[in-house]
């Protein structure tokens, strides 16, 4: 009747394991929202031309996602359920976006410290935000720098489509490529229409 039952102390060692999971879960959410944000904000300044804003929203932002990875140290199974997926790839478009709109080469995804899928869903989101600088380009009668910008979404395309695999391993790519296609097309037949349009006026002009 003394002897110590073994739950006694299975108990408590998987109540511990259980809480230290949940606080890094946790960590985990609120790290992911927070790294969104910053790669939204960044996103912003960029298509202000706030290239050193942007840049430190997404330092601060690599600082918050690299303290979560640390606190999922041991805890694989919430790492990979998905909570920093999101966050990573709206990291990676984040940093793409600054790096092609500011005159930069596209990162590595070793340099941002991001999965593979969560890199190759970034990189095809920047194509949207690079379409957005073409069109405010074209607005204000800027043309400078389209066509640069137009060649580094075909770049990216034409690595993406090439990328066959399974949607369970890449994160769903191959919708997020048929995607960027149709973005990709649409600001062809775009810019082509602008300068066909400029063109013309000027023929005028000089007639």
């Amino acid at each position: 009747m003394g002897d110590t039952s073994p739950l006694e102390t299975i108990i408590p060692r998987i109540l511990d394991h259980f809480a230290a999971k949940n606080a890094a879960r946790e960590q985990a959410l609120s790290a992911s929202r927070t790294i969104i944000r910053m790669s939204a904000n960044s996103i912003r300044a960029v298509h202000r031309g706030e290239f050193e804003k942007a840049e430190a929203q997404l330092d601060e932002a690599r600082q918050v996602r690299d303290a979560a990875v640390k606190a999922l140290v041991g805890h694989a199974d919430v790492y990979y359920a998905g909570f920093l997926h999101d966050a990573q790839k709206e990291y990676a478009e984040a940093r793409t976006t600054l790096a092609l709109l500011s005159g930069g080469a596209i990162p590595t995804p070793e340099e941002l410290g991001v999965e593979y899928p969560a890199y190759l869903n970034g990189i095809a989101e920047a194509v949207g935000e690079m379409r957005r600088m073409v069109l405010d380009r074209l607005r204000a009668g800027q043309y400078d720098g389209c066509e640069e910008i137009l060649d580094g979404m075909d770049d990216i395309y034409s690595v993406l489509v090439t990328i066959d695999f399974p949607d369970a391993m890449t994160g769903g790519l191959r919708r997020t490529t048929d995607q960027t296609r149709g973005i990709l097309e649409k600001t062809r037949g775009d810019l082509t229409m602008a300068m066909v349009q400029r063109e013309a006026i000027r023929a005028l002009g000089e007639g």
